[in-house]
């Protein structure tokens, strides 16, 4: 591994990278012949990253389960405001990504974790959609998730402007509490639970067991902010709420009260502030950390958070210090606030690695995050897939098998395996960079 005045670079893990291998044409659908949508794994490089965790011979089949509701998100952007009443605005801005609880799922997945969910999907053409993205192409396990005949997929479309959006969402009751998915938890290591309601049983059983459990929470839309939220701490290994949050449960006026406060009442709580970056505090250990907002250009925070959580996962199960998690959730959020993405902006290890190389940070902030590297795979290349506008991704070759909404990860691995052109120009391009520098 190279070494600079600044530390170990991020780039050095993609030196040895293999030469570029010329993509098959890409074929037409025949006449009269609808073509067939083709998905991709987006992040080659997650099952390599997921074996650099410690994992025994008998570790649990997931590295994390939940459970939750899966939007359909539709995101228009560039928009100068709100169209007035009565005319019409034309925008070249949207993408369509799994939301809600996909959020998190995606960013786990991304990373190398083995993610399980259980969630109910409609049986529309969305849902369909939703269920493919999150299985076939972000590798989700959704063994516990049911299509719900007659019910309409849940839909929000944002209207992204003036660095800020505006959000119209359509849903129908659900058929059945998410819960009610899970008649035997599965084997894993963590689970990720919303505090926001009363904590199920599946999550005490997993508990029992052994399994480590992190929550968050949603804005209390009643304004009560009710102390009964707080007793379900017990319950809880790892919280992480935002500082308006934390504050509003503990009646304290920052964030470093609230986090003393909290850390009375759960193991590890780790409190997000946004552009002020996060703080956390270890009470099992003494260990109290904090850091500062990754530097770059925020285009669209929405999803943030999540993002933030699944890096915090990732630290934890690769047993880093308190302080590089803390840095590591805040290096993966930073990345993803930079793309109108939604799910999808999450990053994978490709664009941790390119990030390093783009100068968009002085190398002295890139020294902070040093301890990434050994963690980078070094087939991984920055040829992520955003949000796009059509229900569909494409593989830029000659469409990819895409195998039954049961394939496990080895299929996905398999999948992965194939590379086009552009992807390897793009890693070489990057390699060739770090080299001559």
């Amino acid at each position: 591994m190279t070494q600079t005045r600044s530390g170990p670079r991020f780039d050095d893990a993609r030196r040895h990278v293999p030469q570029d291998v010329p993509a098959e044409p890409e074929e037409a659908a025949a006449p009269g012949r609808a073509p067939e949508p083709t998905l991709h794994d987006p992040c080659t490089e997650r099952e390599q990253a997921g074996r650099r965790l410690p994992r025994g011979d008998d570790a649990p089949e997931l590295d994390v389960f939940l459970t939750g509701q899966v939007f359909m998100d539709m995101i228009f952007t560039g928009l100068p405001g709100l169209p007035p009443p009565g005319t019409e605005l034309v925008t070249d801005g949207l993408g369509s990504a799994p939301g809600g609880v996909a959020n998190i799922a995606v960013a786990m997945s991304r990373l190398g974790l083995r993610v399980g969910l259980a969630a109910p999907f409609g049986d529309d053409l969305f849902g369909a959609y939703l269920w493919r993205t999150l299985s076939e192409q972000e590798g989700v396990d959704l063994r516990r998730s049911r299509m719900i005949p007659g019910w309409p997929s849940p839909v929000t479309v944002s209207l992204a402007y003036d660095s800020d959006r505006s959000m119209v969402t359509y849903a129908k009751p659900l058929p059945l509490p998410p819960d009610e998915l899970v008649a035997v938890p599965p084997q894993a290591k963590t689970c990720f639970v919303d505090i926001g309601r009363p904590v199920p049983e599946w999550v005490t059983a997993m508990r029992r067991a052994g399994a480590r459990v992190f929550a968050d929470l949603g804005w209390d839309a009643t304004g009560a902010w009710s102390a009964e939220v707080l007793d379900r701490l017990r319950y809880v290994d790892v919280f992480l709420p935002n500082a308006v949050e934390a504050m509003a449960y503990t009646r304290t006026g920052s964030p470093e009260e609230a986090a003393r406060a909290l850390a009375e009442r759960v193991a590890v709580v780790v409190v997000k502030r946004g552009g002020d970056g996060a703080l956390a505090i270890d009470s099992a250990t003494g260990e109290r950390a904090e850091t500062r907002a990754l530097p770059v250009e925020a285009l669209d925070a929405t999803g943030a958070g999540d993002v933030f959580a699944a890096g915090f996962v990732f630290g934890t199960l690769a047993g880093l210090p308190l302080d590089e998690r803390l840095r590591f959730a805040n290096l993966c959020a930073g990345l993803s606030v930079r793309h109108r993405s939604g799910s999808l902006g999450a990053p994978c290890w490709g664009e941790i690695a390119a990030f390093g190389e783009s100068g968009e940070v002085p190398e002295e902030i890139l020294a902070d995050y040093a301890f990434v590297v050994p963690f980078i795979p070094a087939s991984a290349d920055d040829a992520v897939v955003r949000a796009e506008p059509t229900l569909r991704s494409h593989s830029g070759g000659r469409p990819l098998a895409v195998p039954s909404p049961t394939a496990t990860r080895a299929a996905t691995a398999t999948r992965a395996a194939t590379t086009t052109r552009a992807t390897r120009a793009a890693t070489t391009t990057a390699t060739t960079r770090a080299e001559t520098r």
